[in-house]
């Protein structure tokens, strides 16, 4: 299969599946990782609007929902707490970023949606050895949360507030 072929047939493979990994594709069409890597930046350069989540590619899709952002400050070890709590209470918790004195703002796409999600999440994080991007700016970063609507965003807001995990500015 030639370059052209395998991106158009990678672009139907996404349309046609809600999520699918880099390794998946490149099994599937005997490539490397890195070549669908490169695939999909292509596709993205040519307007597609695929975006990469902690599991795979997928196609963002038109939303409807009610988009929010919280600005968070809490531990390492709190953090499978403050995921848990946003998906219990409706929430999705789309990208998280953090405000880099060097870099500016860095965001990292999550599309965390359920328990399944932040178990894979939280595993990566440990297995692999990785620190989350908030541990560069003393635990403060933003989450941009979607949900159905006002009313959840703002029990979600209340529920990380309750459990400390809202940032404050102390001044």
């Amino acid at each position: 299969m030639n370059t052209i072929k395998r991106r158009a047939a990678i672009k139907d493979e996404l349309q046609n599946q809600k999520l699918i990994s880099a390794n998946q594709l490149a099994r599937k069409y005997g490539v490397s990782r890195q070549t669908v890597v490169g695939d999909i930046a292509l596709l993205r350069a040519q307007g597609e609007p695929i975006i990469s989540t902690v599991n795979g590619y997928k196609y963002q899709e038109e939303s409807t929902s009610y988009h929010g952002v919280v600005v968070c400050q809490h531990t390492f070890e709190q953090t499978r707490e403050e995921l848990e709590n946003i998906i219990s209470l409706g929430g999705e918790v789309v990208d998280v970023l953090i405000e880099h004195s060097v870099y500016g703002q860095i965001v990292g796409t999550l599309g965390l949606a359920n328990q399944s999600d932040i178990n894979d999440f939280m595993s990566r994080v440990k297995n692999e050895n990785h620190k989350l991007l908030a541990s560069l700016t003393n635990g403060i970063h933003l989450h941009n949360i979607s949900c159905k609507d006002e009313a959840a965003f703002n029990k979600i807001q209340q529920r990380l507030d309750e459990l400390g995990f809202l940032y404050h500015d102390k001044t």
